[in-house]
């Protein structure tokens, strides 16, 4: 999974979200999630109060983690009537990596992935951080707001750090959480799906735009101060049993071929046990698997696993790969058909790039006229 809470909304009117809300990380999962359900009744019953900025590293193919935990959602909150503003974020790949190799190729190969998977550019505005200068200079201001210290003990930085390919890291990467919060801020976003694990990121950005009202909003918000979607998704294991991830070679893209996957889980890891049962905690690579076939059937899988029973992880991990296979089968196409005119994703990054200009602009000569006029 991506680790970036990037999936924000934004535009619903105040009076929706008391200003009393606390913090989604002090409240608790269990508040955070009621308050997340009515969320997301609010979603459903009026999306076009809504936009939501969401978005991924462009350091490798999407895989099926990213499509069950962030893009199938996505595309069904576009399909309700939601706006979409969808982030490519170039400029963070520097914050685990010494080089950002082939960005520009990673970034089409990103936008063909958001394509294949539904992202409609009719509906959904595509651009990478680089293409989007004043989302950037809103780092500055924002930097001032937070502390060395409330930096330093936001925990999942320190899981990045921990699983950083780099011998030393560089101070980019505590800034990682103040330019998310310009990414969430910078269209005035009020709703933020992410992951429980990204409760911390989220209230970093809660605490900025809180402290900019303060000092220099003179009585009117100038930011709203965001509220967590929380996803419902299940986490997917990789191959080697451990979380899905692209730095750690264990995942299955969504562009790979028919062979490619079936290759894959095969060599997925289970346990000894033929008896195949769907109990996340006590067997959670074989359930992981259960799982996978599961979302792919849209089925419950403790029927999934009932119905395999006793014929083992072959049978197990046959049955995945026939799921997986007819559930990307037509991604796959759209992901084909758009490889074949590279001219047209281009169109779609400067279309996207063009309208965030736009609303980067405004924001931040917002911000200037709120600061006394600083540039």
């Amino acid at each position: 999974m991506n680790r970036t809470p990037y999936a924000t909304a934004s535009t619903i009117p105040t009076e929706a979200i008391p200003a009393e809300a606390a913090p989604a990380d002090a409240l608790g999962t269990s508040a955070a999630r009621t308050r997340s359900a009515e969320l997301e009744k609010l979603v459903r019953e009026d999306p076009g109060r809504f936009r939501v900025l969401t978005g991924d590293r462009p350091t490798g193919r999407l895989h099926l983690g990213h499509y069950f935990g962030t893009l199938h959602n996505r595309v069904r909150l576009q399909d309700l009537g939601v706006e979409m503003t969808v982030l490519i974020a170039d400029y963070q790949v520097l914050t685990d990596r010494d080089v950002a190799d082939q960005l520009p190729r990673h970034v089409e190969d990103l936008t063909l992935d958001y394509l294949a998977a539904g992202i409609d550019p009719a509906r959904a505005t595509v651009f990478p951080h680089s293409a989007v200068p004043a989302l950037n200079q809103l780092l500055l201001p924002f930097l001032s707001l937070v502390s060395v210290a409330e930096l330093n003990r936001n925990p999942t930085v320190k899981d990045e750090i921990a699983h950083s390919r780099q011998s030393a890291v560089s101070g980019l990467m505590f800034t990682y959480p103040v330019h998310q919060a310009a990414d969430i801020l910078f269209c005035k976003a009020n709703l933020v799906p992410v992951g429980q694990d990204q409760l911390p990121h989220l209230e970093v950005t809660r605490t900025v735009a809180r402290r900019f009202n303060d000092r220099y909003g003179r009585g009117t918000a100038v930011f709203p101060e965001p509220e967590a979607l929380l996803s419902s998704a299940p986490l997917l294991l990789g191959t080697d049993g451990t979380k899905m991830s692209k730095s750690r070679g264990n995942a299955i893209a969504l562009a790979a071929g028919v062979d490619e996957t079936a290759r894959l889980i095969k060599g997925a890891r289970t346990d000894s046990d033929r008896h195949i049962t769907y109990d996340p905690a006590g067997r959670p690579e074989v359930s992981s698997l259960v799982l996978l076939a599961a979302l792919c059937e849209d089925r419950d899988p403790r029927q999934v696993a009932d119905e395999i029973g006793t014929a083992g992880a072959g049978a197990l991990k046959k049955r995945v790969t026939e799921a997986v296979n007819e559930r990307l089968a037509p991604i796959r196409a759209r992901r084909a058909a758009y490889e074949r005119d590279r001219g047209y994703v281009r169109q779609v990054l400067r279309e996207g790039a063009a309208r965030a200009n736009a609303m980067a602009d405004a924001t931040l000569d917002e911000v200037r006229r709120a600061m006394n006029g600083y540039s």
